[in-house]
């Protein structure tokens, strides 16, 4: 998989979690947003390094963790 297909996944993901809390419908335990809200403040502070190093496995993994957590968790 190449690095633009791999950023637009991430923005893709992104997106969807964007739409799921401005939905604002479903009360969310606290604990899933305080760890949804980690991984993606994690995945933004690699990003947003000076010097343009950053791991798109990380931020990869962190923005896929909190998508998982904010859907996976509507499921059940």
């Amino acid at each position: 998989m190449t690095k633009e297909t791999r950023l637009r996944r991430i923005q893709h993901l992104a997106h969807e979690i964007m739409d799921e809390m401005n939905r604002g419908n479903e009360t969310r335990q606290l604990e899933t947003l305080h760890l949804a809200i980690d991984n993606l403040s994690r995945a933004i502070g690699d990003l947003a390094d000076p010097h343009g190093h950053f791991s798109l496995d990380y931020i990869e993994g962190k923005v896929g963790n909190a998508h998982y957590l904010l859907f996976e968790n509507k499921k059940r």
